[in-house]
């Protein structure tokens, strides 16, 4: 997984009728984009250092860059 800071990071549910969570990546510490990722949660605005899993991807970012998915 590659990202860029202010692209969106997507975590799917994991059970039925359970929302998706997402933020906005705000720092990366890997020149190459690699995680982990400092981000910016929607739901309560907390920020901290996330190390994304298989259900997390990278979604189109402001820049019009392709969606990045997998782990």
């Amino acid at each position: 997984m590659q990202a860029k800071v202010g692209q969106r990071l997507v975590i799917r549910s994991h059970h039925l009728g359970e929302p998706v969570k997402d933020g906005k990546i705000v720092e990366i510490r890997d020149p190459n984009g690699a995680p982990p990722y400092m981000v910016k949660w929607s739901e309560d605005g907390r920020v901290g250092l996330f190390f994304p899993g298989a259900d997390a991807y990278v979604d189109q970012g402001a820049d019009g860059e392709s969606t990045t998915n997998g782990a």
